[in-house]
Protein backbone atom coordinates (compact mmCIF):
# COMPACT_ATOMS: atom_id res chain seq x y z
CA UNK A 1 0.00 0.00 0.00
CA UNK A 2 1.12 3.56 -0.67
CA UNK A 3 2.31 5.49 2.41
CA UNK A 4 0.84 8.69 3.79
CA UNK A 5 3.19 11.54 4.63
CA UNK A 6 2.10 13.04 7.97
CA UNK A 7 3.63 16.51 8.36
CA UNK A 8 4.32 18.15 11.74
CA UNK A 9 5.01 21.89 11.82
CA UNK A 10 7.49 23.86 13.91
CA UNK A 11 7.09 26.74 16.36
CA UNK A 12 4.60 29.47 15.50
CA UNK A 13 3.43 27.52 12.44
CA UNK A 14 0.42 25.40 11.52
CA UNK A 15 -0.83 22.96 8.92
CA UNK A 16 -1.07 25.80 6.37
CA UNK A 17 2.73 26.01 6.46
CA UNK A 18 2.85 22.71 4.60
CA UNK A 19 0.43 23.61 1.77
CA UNK A 20 3.16 24.20 -0.86
CA UNK A 21 4.88 20.92 0.14
CA UNK A 22 1.58 19.04 -0.07
CA UNK A 23 1.06 20.42 -3.57
CA UNK A 24 4.45 19.13 -4.66
CA UNK A 25 3.93 15.75 -2.98
CA UNK A 26 0.59 15.40 -4.76
CA UNK A 27 2.31 16.10 -8.07
CA UNK A 28 4.62 13.19 -7.26
CA UNK A 29 1.52 11.06 -6.69
CA UNK A 30 1.68 10.93 -2.87
CA UNK A 31 -0.96 11.30 -0.19
CA UNK A 32 -0.20 13.65 2.70
CA UNK A 33 -1.81 15.02 5.83
CA UNK A 34 -0.63 18.15 7.64
CA UNK A 35 -1.28 18.28 11.38
CA UNK A 36 -2.28 21.29 13.47
CA UNK A 37 -0.76 20.76 16.89
CA UNK A 38 -2.99 21.77 19.84
CA UNK A 39 -3.53 25.54 20.01
CA UNK A 40 -2.54 26.01 16.36
CA UNK A 41 -4.37 26.51 13.08
CA UNK A 42 -7.91 27.74 13.61
CA UNK A 43 -7.42 26.89 17.29
CA UNK A 44 -4.76 29.59 17.63
CA UNK A 45 -5.05 32.85 19.57
CA UNK A 46 -5.03 35.99 17.39
CA UNK A 47 -5.71 38.94 19.74
CA UNK A 48 -7.44 41.98 18.29
CA UNK A 49 -4.43 43.92 19.60
CA UNK A 50 -2.28 41.99 17.10
CA UNK A 51 -4.14 43.61 14.20
CA UNK A 52 -3.19 46.98 12.72
CA UNK A 53 -2.88 49.44 14.28
CA UNK A 54 -1.37 47.33 17.02
CA UNK A 55 -2.02 47.90 20.70
CA UNK A 56 1.20 46.56 22.23
CA UNK A 57 0.06 47.04 25.82
CA UNK A 58 -3.07 44.99 25.23
CA UNK A 59 -1.11 42.43 23.22
CA UNK A 60 1.09 41.82 26.26
CA UNK A 61 -1.85 40.94 28.50
CA UNK A 62 -4.50 39.26 26.32
CA UNK A 63 -4.89 35.65 27.57
CA UNK A 64 -3.52 32.84 25.41
CA UNK A 65 -5.28 29.59 24.52
CA UNK A 66 -1.78 28.09 24.42
CA UNK A 67 -1.35 28.42 28.19
CA UNK A 68 -1.15 24.97 29.73
CA UNK A 69 -0.52 23.16 26.44
CA UNK A 70 2.76 21.26 26.36
CA UNK A 71 4.84 18.55 24.76
CA UNK A 72 2.71 15.68 26.06
CA UNK A 73 -0.39 17.22 24.45
CA UNK A 74 1.39 17.45 21.10
CA UNK A 75 2.49 13.83 21.23
CA UNK A 76 -0.95 12.60 22.26
CA UNK A 77 -2.58 14.56 19.42
CA UNK A 78 -0.24 13.18 16.75
CA UNK A 79 -0.65 9.64 18.10
CA UNK A 80 -4.42 9.98 17.68
CA UNK A 81 -3.92 11.15 14.09
CA UNK A 82 -1.54 8.30 13.31
CA UNK A 83 -3.88 5.63 14.64
CA UNK A 84 -6.49 6.78 12.13
CA UNK A 85 -4.08 7.27 9.23
CA UNK A 86 -2.46 3.91 9.86
CA UNK A 87 -5.71 2.19 8.89
CA UNK A 88 -4.96 3.22 5.29
CA UNK A 89 -1.38 2.01 5.05
CA UNK A 90 2.20 2.88 6.01
CA UNK A 91 3.12 6.23 7.53
CA UNK A 92 6.14 8.47 6.96
CA UNK A 93 6.17 11.03 9.78
CA UNK A 94 7.94 14.28 8.87
CA UNK A 95 8.85 17.07 11.27
CA UNK A 96 10.41 20.47 10.69
CA UNK A 97 12.28 22.49 13.31
CA UNK A 98 10.59 22.21 16.74
CA UNK A 99 8.29 19.59 15.24
CA UNK A 100 11.15 17.13 15.63
CA UNK A 101 10.58 17.08 19.39
CA UNK A 102 7.08 15.74 18.77
CA UNK A 103 8.44 13.14 16.33
CA UNK A 104 10.78 11.81 19.00
CA UNK A 105 7.94 11.61 21.53
CA UNK A 106 5.79 9.67 19.06
CA UNK A 107 8.64 7.30 18.22
CA UNK A 108 9.24 6.68 21.92
CA UNK A 109 5.57 6.01 22.63
CA UNK A 110 4.40 4.00 19.63
CA UNK A 111 7.08 3.00 17.10
CA UNK A 112 4.66 0.52 15.56
CA UNK A 113 2.61 3.41 14.14
CA UNK A 114 5.48 4.83 12.07
CA UNK A 115 7.40 3.32 9.15
CA UNK A 116 9.93 6.15 8.87
CA UNK A 117 10.77 9.30 10.79
CA UNK A 118 12.06 12.28 8.78
CA UNK A 119 13.66 15.22 10.57
CA UNK A 120 14.07 18.33 8.39
CA UNK A 121 16.55 20.55 10.24
CA UNK A 122 14.58 19.45 13.28
CA UNK A 123 15.27 18.96 16.98
CA UNK A 124 16.30 15.40 17.81
CA UNK A 125 17.22 15.30 21.49
CA UNK A 126 19.40 12.37 22.57
CA UNK A 127 21.99 13.35 25.19
CA UNK A 128 20.48 16.64 26.36
CA UNK A 129 17.23 18.59 26.69
CA UNK A 130 16.07 21.32 24.27
CA UNK A 131 17.26 23.95 26.76
CA UNK A 132 20.67 22.32 26.92
CA UNK A 133 21.08 22.20 23.16
CA UNK A 134 19.97 25.83 22.86
CA UNK A 135 22.87 26.95 25.06
CA UNK A 136 25.39 24.57 23.50
CA UNK A 137 28.48 25.56 21.55
CA UNK A 138 26.95 24.01 18.43
CA UNK A 139 24.07 26.48 18.59
CA UNK A 140 26.16 29.55 19.41
CA UNK A 141 26.09 30.91 15.86
CA UNK A 142 22.28 30.79 15.55
CA UNK A 143 21.02 34.18 14.38
CA UNK A 144 17.86 33.58 16.41
CA UNK A 145 19.81 34.64 19.51
CA UNK A 146 19.39 38.22 18.30
CA UNK A 147 15.62 38.29 17.85
CA UNK A 148 14.49 38.32 21.49
CA UNK A 149 12.89 41.70 20.81
CA UNK A 150 10.08 39.86 19.03
CA UNK A 151 8.69 38.76 22.41
CA UNK A 152 5.47 40.68 22.97
CA UNK A 153 4.63 39.53 26.51
CA UNK A 154 6.18 38.13 29.67
CA UNK A 155 6.06 34.35 29.07
CA UNK A 156 5.76 33.49 32.76
CA UNK A 157 2.79 35.81 33.21
CA UNK A 158 1.09 34.76 29.97
CA UNK A 159 1.81 31.04 30.33
CA UNK A 160 2.96 30.96 26.70
CA UNK A 161 5.46 32.49 24.31
CA UNK A 162 3.99 35.40 22.36
CA UNK A 163 5.82 36.89 19.39
CA UNK A 164 4.98 39.99 17.39
CA UNK A 165 5.69 38.79 13.87
CA UNK A 166 4.05 41.99 12.60
CA UNK A 167 6.72 44.25 14.03
CA UNK A 168 7.96 47.07 11.83
CA UNK A 169 11.39 47.19 13.52
CA UNK A 170 13.83 47.06 10.57
CA UNK A 171 16.71 45.61 12.61
CA UNK A 172 14.60 42.78 14.00
CA UNK A 173 13.17 42.02 10.59
CA UNK A 174 16.62 41.94 9.01
CA UNK A 175 17.89 39.51 11.64
CA UNK A 176 14.81 37.33 11.32
CA UNK A 177 15.16 37.16 7.56
CA UNK A 178 18.84 36.23 7.89
CA UNK A 179 17.93 33.50 10.39
CA UNK A 180 15.03 31.98 8.50
CA UNK A 181 14.98 32.89 4.81
CA UNK A 182 18.21 34.52 3.68
CA UNK A 183 17.80 32.79 0.31
CA UNK A 184 14.29 34.20 -0.27
CA UNK A 185 12.81 37.38 -1.67
CA UNK A 186 11.23 40.18 0.34
CA UNK A 187 7.78 39.07 -0.74
CA UNK A 188 8.48 35.46 0.24
CA UNK A 189 9.78 36.57 3.64
CA UNK A 190 6.82 38.81 4.46
CA UNK A 191 4.41 36.27 3.05
CA UNK A 192 5.85 33.64 5.37
CA UNK A 193 5.66 35.97 8.39
CA UNK A 194 1.97 36.47 7.71
CA UNK A 195 1.33 32.73 8.01
CA UNK A 196 2.79 32.62 11.53
CA UNK A 197 0.83 32.61 14.77
CA UNK A 198 1.72 34.85 17.73
CA UNK A 199 1.59 32.18 20.45
CA UNK A 200 3.61 29.05 21.11
CA UNK A 201 3.82 26.62 24.00
CA UNK A 202 6.28 27.31 26.79
CA UNK A 203 6.85 23.58 27.28
CA UNK A 204 8.99 21.80 24.68
CA UNK A 205 9.35 18.83 27.04
CA UNK A 206 12.55 17.14 28.12
CA UNK A 207 12.06 13.88 26.26
CA UNK A 208 15.07 12.13 24.78
CA UNK A 209 15.22 9.41 22.16
CA UNK A 210 14.75 5.89 23.57
CA UNK A 211 16.88 3.26 21.87
CA UNK A 212 14.39 0.48 22.65
CA UNK A 213 11.46 2.14 20.89
CA UNK A 214 12.30 5.23 18.84
CA UNK A 215 15.61 3.60 17.94
CA UNK A 216 13.90 0.77 16.08
CA UNK A 217 12.24 3.05 13.49
CA UNK A 218 14.06 3.78 10.20
CA UNK A 219 14.90 7.47 10.09
CA UNK A 220 16.18 10.17 7.78
CA UNK A 221 17.75 13.50 8.69
CA UNK A 222 17.64 16.28 6.09
CA UNK A 223 20.49 18.69 6.80
CA UNK A 224 19.98 22.26 5.62
CA UNK A 225 23.45 23.56 4.94
CA UNK A 226 22.40 27.23 4.56
CA UNK A 227 20.39 27.23 7.81
CA UNK A 228 21.25 30.24 10.01
CA UNK A 229 18.50 29.45 12.49
CA UNK A 230 19.61 25.94 13.42
CA UNK A 231 23.33 25.78 12.60
CA UNK A 232 24.66 22.79 10.70
CA UNK A 233 26.89 22.06 13.69
CA UNK A 234 23.81 21.47 15.84
CA UNK A 235 22.11 19.40 13.15
CA UNK A 236 25.25 17.25 12.91
CA UNK A 237 25.36 16.83 16.68
CA UNK A 238 21.80 15.49 16.64
CA UNK A 239 22.76 13.02 13.93
CA UNK A 240 25.97 11.88 15.64
CA UNK A 241 24.34 11.36 19.02
CA UNK A 242 21.42 9.45 17.52
CA UNK A 243 23.75 7.21 15.52
CA UNK A 244 25.81 6.51 18.63
CA UNK A 245 22.61 5.56 20.49
CA UNK A 246 21.53 3.03 17.85
CA UNK A 247 24.57 2.22 15.68
CA UNK A 248 22.71 -0.63 13.98
CA UNK A 249 20.05 1.81 12.81
CA UNK A 250 21.79 5.07 11.86
CA UNK A 251 20.23 8.09 10.21
CA UNK A 252 19.93 8.11 6.44
CA UNK A 253 21.47 11.57 6.01
CA UNK A 254 20.58 13.88 3.13
CA UNK A 255 21.68 17.49 2.59
CA UNK A 256 20.04 20.42 0.86
CA UNK A 257 21.53 23.87 0.24
CA UNK A 258 18.58 25.75 1.72
CA UNK A 259 17.67 28.02 4.60
CA UNK A 260 15.51 26.99 7.54
CA UNK A 261 12.30 28.18 5.89
CA UNK A 262 13.43 27.97 2.28
CA UNK A 263 12.40 24.30 2.14
CA UNK A 264 8.82 25.34 2.96
CA UNK A 265 8.60 28.36 0.68
CA UNK A 266 10.28 26.61 -2.26
CA UNK A 267 9.49 22.95 -1.60
CA UNK A 268 10.08 21.24 -4.95
CA UNK A 269 13.54 19.84 -4.13
CA UNK A 270 12.50 18.71 -0.66
CA UNK A 271 9.35 17.05 -1.99
CA UNK A 272 11.44 15.16 -4.53
CA UNK A 273 13.71 14.01 -1.70
CA UNK A 274 10.73 12.87 0.37
CA UNK A 275 9.30 11.09 -2.67
CA UNK A 276 12.55 9.16 -3.02
CA UNK A 277 12.00 7.66 0.44
CA UNK A 278 8.91 5.77 -0.74
CA UNK A 279 9.79 2.14 -1.51
CA UNK A 280 9.43 1.26 -5.18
Amino acid sequence: MAPTFVLVHGAGCNSFTWAPMQRELALHGHRSLAVDLPGHGFGATFPAAYQAPQDLAALATTPSAMAGIGHADNVAHVLDVLRRVREHGPVILVGHSRGGITLTGVGNAAPELVDRLVYISAWCCVNDTPAGYQTSAENASSVLHGVGGLLAANPMELGALRFNWRTADPELLALLREACLADGTDDEFYGYLNTLEPDESLDPGEERADAATWGTVPRTYVRLTADRSMPVALQDRFIAEADALTPANPFDVRSLDASHVGVLVRPAETAALLSSLVPA
